[in-house]
């Protein structure tokens, strides 16, 4: 009985705003700590935030992340309270999403896809790329650097847009295209230059505002000479998108809406389990299993103790 008491404190440690409670209660099954049964507020409205609506007011201040011994990408340090008005906080349901945080996931997805480009398993020049639960957006900047033709991003925040992710986008994609001479804004280059945008909304009620803007893109890269499917995004990136078992078939659902068939595919990056919100890798791979559409390979797992097990994988359909 002791040993269980102290599990149970060190998970509430660990996660501080989640609450252990019955997950077959009406709504969430959990929410913030204390206020379990509390009804979420209404998503915020889907926009595409543009990017010249970069955040004037809330600097984010640029460190470097070392991928691995051949790539270096900067990230901004923004604070929920600055944008929030919320002190450490890692989720605040139905307000923020965690998206100024940078989880462990996405610098796995990045040292994953990296992998992937050097062993020739995969090659991002000329994709459509859309990433999921962006934040920081390095899954979808390292897509950029390596010759991605559009590369959109989606988070829950037009703030986490506007304060971090753009400002990322702009001193990592940008600056190098800028030494490349090719400029995103230069409009006699576009097949040159990626179609970089940036969508703010929930995954239940996106999709119509990606898909748009997709069709939009499309006509800027795709060649008349050349049939590709103009179907839906190439690739859809994403990490630590898969904590909450109340999204887990908003999130599936989005997928399939939006990814190319029968050639797109998947990376997704995140904990076999994260305690006390239910979800993991594990829910999801059993979500797709069930649907029976799509086949899922696992790429890499890690267990340095810095964390719960993380994973990275791979679903294409069958």
């Amino acid at each position: 009985m002791a040993e269980e008491k102290n599990s149970s404190s060190k998970l509430k440690e660990t996660y501080p705003l989640f609450s252990f409670s019955n997950p077959n209660q009406q709504g969430l099954g959990f929410g913030l700590f204390g206020s379990p049964e509390k009804p979420l507020p209404p998503p915020p409205p889907c926009v595409e935030v543009l990017l010249s609506e970069e955040s004037s007011t809330v600097k984010s201040n640029a460190e470097p992340m070392v991928i691995n011994d051949e790539l270096t990408l900067l990230k901004g340090r923004v604070s929920t309270f600055d944008v929030f008005g919320v002190a450490n906080s890692d989720l605040v349901a139905g307000k923020y999403e965690g998206g100024l945080k940078l989880w462990e996931g996405s610098v796995d997805l990045v040292k994953t896809l990296c992998s992937e480009v050097r062993e020739g398993r995969l090659m991002l020049k000329g994709t459509r790329v859309l990433e999921l639960g962006c934040g920081h957006g390095l899954p979808g900047i390292f897509a950029g650097l390596e010759g991605a033709a559009v590369i959109h991003f989606q988070d829950f925040n037009a703030e986490v847009l506007k304060h971090l992710t753009i400002p990322n986008v702009k001193v990592n994609l940008m600056k190098k295209l800028s030494q490349q001479h090719l400029l995103i804004t230069n409009k006699t280059d576009m097949s040159i230059s990626p179609d970089v945008r940036f969508f703010a909304g929930d995954w239940s009620e996106i999709h119509q505002l990606l898909q748009c803007g997709l069709n939009v893109d499309q006509q800027k890269v795709t060649d008349d000479s050349e049939q590709k499917e103009c179907d839906g995004y190439d690739m859809i990136l994403m990490a630590e998108t898969v904590y909450s078992l109340s999204s887990l078939h908003g999130l599936y659902g989005l997928i399939k809406k939006c990814l190319c068939r029968p050639s797109g595919v998947i990376y997704m990056a995140g904990k076999k389990h994260y305690f006390g919100v239910g979800g993991g890798t594990r829910q999801f791979l059993h979500l797709v299993k069930e649907d029976g559409i799509m086949e899922a390979c696992l790429l890499a797992e890690v267990a340095d103790g810095s964390s719960n097990v993380r994973e990275v994988w791979k679903f294409a359909f069958k």
